[in-house]
């Protein structure tokens, strides 16, 4: 896989959600088209038709989830833990060779700011199990104020990105830049766990500090 590889349709896999559109409106504003997917395709529709009120001249459709990651170069999932496996089972027609960008947190309410991991020690390596070896899972935007995204700033948070292949995780780090995120390499799939784990501790955090946006920034990192 070619770091350089030239992506220009990005599926948000679920899309309909605060993290789902604000990734379709900072990728759209940068160029991709993007085919928001929804487990109803009228659902996507009306997601689609929102972001093109905004944002005219966006390349914008909206369809049911596996037309979406079937019709895009990479696709991102951005679904609550519980709908997890019925998604990806779902969609797994449509990813064959391609990168799936997983950003989901293993979340069980009512506990949310409670630490629970799953059976396979992340939500991540769950979701590789599910949909084969021919895809290839990189894990990231876990730890962003998903509230905050409709906005077109630069995001006051960084984001990890970790995956089994340097390449992939390369092509994600690219991505997150273009929509406005600093973004680094976070080691292995298997360190997806800590990245998913630390959001109900940001979880907490904002609910202990009322009104915060909680995130994480990297520091004393001296890039080459």
């Amino acid at each position: 896989m070619d770091a350089e590889q030239n992506i220009r349709t990005i599926a948000i896999i679920g899309g309909t959600g605060a993290l789902g559109t604000g990734l379709a409106r900072r990728w759209a504003r940068a160029g991709y088209e993007v085919v928001i997917g929804s487990r109803t395709a009228p659902k996507a529709e009306a997601a689609a038709a929102e972001l093109l009120a905004a944002i005219p001249d966006a390349k914008v459709s909206g369809t049911d989830n596996l037309a979406a990651a079937t019709a895009a170069d990479i696709a991102v999932v951005t679904v609550p833990f519980a709908h997890q496996q019925p998604t990806l089972e779902a969609i797994r027609p449509g990813l064959a060779g391609k990168i799936l960008v997983e950003t989901t947190v293993p979340l069980v309410p009512p506990k949310v700011a409670r630490v629970q991991m799953p059976e396979e020690g992340s939500a991540a390596i769950r979701a590789q199990g599910i949909v084969g070896d021919d895809v290839t899972v990189v894990s990231a935007f876990h730890n962003v104020a998903a509230d905050l995204m409709a906005s077109d700033a630069r995001m006051q948070c960084d984001v990890l990105v970790a995956g089994d292949k340097l390449a992939a995780r390369e092509i994600v780090i690219r991505l997150a830049g273009e929509a406005g995120f600093k973004a680094w390499h976070a080691g292995p799939l298997a360190n997806s766990a800590a990245m998913e784990a630390l959001t109900s501790v940001l979880i907490f955090m904002n609910r202990r500090y009322e009104g915060s946006h909680t995130g994480i920034r990297m520091t004393g990192i001296q890039e080459a």
